[in-house]
C-alpha cells in the first residue's frame, strides 16, 4: 500500500468515524427521546452527518484528487444516498425480523456500509477526469 493510499485510508477512517458518530448520536438521540420513529431518526442522522462527511473527505481523505465541487458534490451525494438506502433497508429489516435494539442494528449496519462507501468515493466520487 503506497503512502498516499494509506494516508487517504487513514483520513477516510477518521472523517468517516466523525460522520458516523454524528449520524449515530443524532439518530439514537431522536429515537431514544421518542421525538422521531427509528426510520425518521435514521434520516435525521444521515442529514446531520452528510456535511461532516463531504467536506471532511474533500479536504482530507481525497485532497489529492482534482475534481471540482461541481463534479464531486453530486457524485458524493449519489454515493451517500446509495449508502444510506442500503443502511435504511438493512436497519429496518433488522428491526422487523430480529429482536436487535435500534442502537445495535444501526451501529452494525453503519460498519458494513462504510467499506463500500470508501471504495465508491475513492474510485468515482472524488476522482478527477485524468
Amino acid at each position: 500500500m503506497s503512502q498516499g493510499h494509506s494516508q487517504s485510508a487513514s483520513w477516510f477512517a477518521i472523517v468517516g468515524a466523525l460522520a458516523a458518530l454524528t449520524h449515530y448520536v443524532t439518530a439514537v438521540g431522536f429515537e431514544y427521546s421518542a421525538l422521531l420513529t427509528a426510520s425518521h431518526s435514521n434520516i435525521a442522522g444521515f442529514v446531520a452527518a452528510f456535511p461532516v462527511s463531504y467536506f471532511g473527505h474533500r479536504k482530507f481523505s481525497f485532497a489529492g484528487q482534482d475534481a471540482s465541487h461541481f463534479q464531486s458534490l453530486p457524485r458524493f451525494l449519489s454515493v451517500a444516498v446509495l449508502g444510506f438506502l442500503a443502511n435504511q433497508t438493512l436497519v429496518l429489516n433488522a428491526l422487523q425480523y430480529t429482536k436487535l435494539p435500534f442502537w445495535f442494528a444501526l451501529g452494525l449496519v453503519m460498519v458494513v456500509v462504510a467499506v463500500s462507501t470508501y471504495l465508491l468515493s475513492k474510485f468515482w466520487a472524488f476522482k478527477g477526469k485524468r
